[in-house]
């Protein structure tokens, strides 16, 4: 395993029940982006243990607390501007360590869990959920990005254009193939090994969409003949290669910043279609096959109305009782 996949995780690499752990994980066929998160959570936890003179097989529920209140505490770095790691985060580190805890509890190698499941024993969750909507670009917003996206390359257009048109995540777009498109219908097949959730869909695209895939298609056979990943690098460095994620979140922040617009991310786009379907009367269950979601309450979250949408309700809302009131207040002054 010293050559593995893990092997960039120093004190992951040191831990013979760390690696036996995370090759479990492996022969599971977790995901590549889940066995990373596993990789990075469980690490992050062993270097606090070993800064801390923390045995991690023996630790129990103080220390566990004191590495909540660790990463809660961690300076602002250059990705991030505020101190403490992400709610979400720190949520996902907990879940890693548990799971951890879990394997060596089935093992024999300690007793119990210090890692408390759902609501702790004083009735709240040991690092409590904070659900934020998601930001989506303002229609002003969005007229500044397509502007600026004029200047990319008809590869980057294309992939900008099917990240919104088909409300795709990052892993899903950066890893559609040729063949999973159907032009004769106007369809793209989104693969479940590709998907966060292991569930294929079929969803449509536009035909301005449409016609950027083809014009694509016709650039895209002057580097390979072959069949396969659809978006390919131009750099000379990997020519002809697979696009990757790591290269399509440049290309989003370097857009997002010549368009003014910096908070625009990879994940932007899908959640402005999610919440242009909602805006046009799509039904939650409709949208949540839509997007690939497995509960009806994850997209709820995605979907919400902009604060205009809301002070334009609000407004004839208020218009329709002011109404009401003005005129039984004339009729009975009169």
């Amino acid at each position: 395993m010293q050559s593995g996949p893990f092997s960039m995780f120093t004190h992951v690499r040191a831990s013979s029940r760390a690696l036996e752990w995370l090759d479990l994980q492996t022969a599971l066929q977790r995901a590549p982006n889940t066995l990373a998160a596993y990789g990075r959570g469980l690490d992050d936890y062993l270097s606090f243990c070993a800064r801390s003179g923390i045995d991690p097989e023996q630790a129990g529920r103080t220390d566990v607390a004191a590495y909540v209140k660790d990463m809660s505490d961690r300076p602002p770095t250059e990705t991030r501007s505020a101190p403490g790691l992400a709610n979400a985060t720190l949520r996902q580190r907990i879940t890693v360590i548990r799971l951890f805890y879990d394997h060596l509890v089935e093992e024999g190698v300690r007793a119990v869990n210090p890692v408390a499941r759902g609501m702790s024993r004083h009735g709240r969750s040991l690092v409590p959920a904070q659900r934020r909507l998601p930001w989506i670009p303002t229609d002003e917003e969005w007229r500044m990005i397509l502007a600026a996206a004029r200047a990319e390359s008809l590869r980057n257009r294309l992939m900008l254009a099917l990240a919104y048109d088909c409300a795709l995540r990052r892993e899903e777009l950066c890893s559609l193939a040729s063949g999973d498109f159907d032009p004769a219908h106007g369809t793209v097949m989104v693969r479940a090994e590709t998907t966060k959730t292991r569930r294929g869909r079929c969803v449509p695209y536009s035909r301005a969409t449409g016609e950027l895939h083809a014009a694509y298609l016709a650039e895209r056979r002057t580097l390979a003949n072959r069949r396969g990943p659809l978006f390919l690098s131009v750099s000379t460095r990997n020519l002809a290669a697979p696009v990757t994620r790591w290269t399509w979140s440049k290309v989003i922040r370097r857009l997002g910043l010549r368009a003014g617009v910096p908070r625009l991310s990879t994940h932007s786009f899908r959640h402005l279609c999610l919440t242009d379907l909602a805006r046009s009367g799509w039904e939650a269950h409709e949208i949540a096959a839509f997007a690939g979601h497995v509960s009806i309450q994850t997209t709820l979250i995605y979907i919400h109305l902009s604060a205009r949408d809301l002070s334009a309700r609000f407004a004839r809302g208020m218009a329709s009782v002011h109404g009401e009131r003005m005129a039984l207040l004339q009729e009975q002054l009169r």
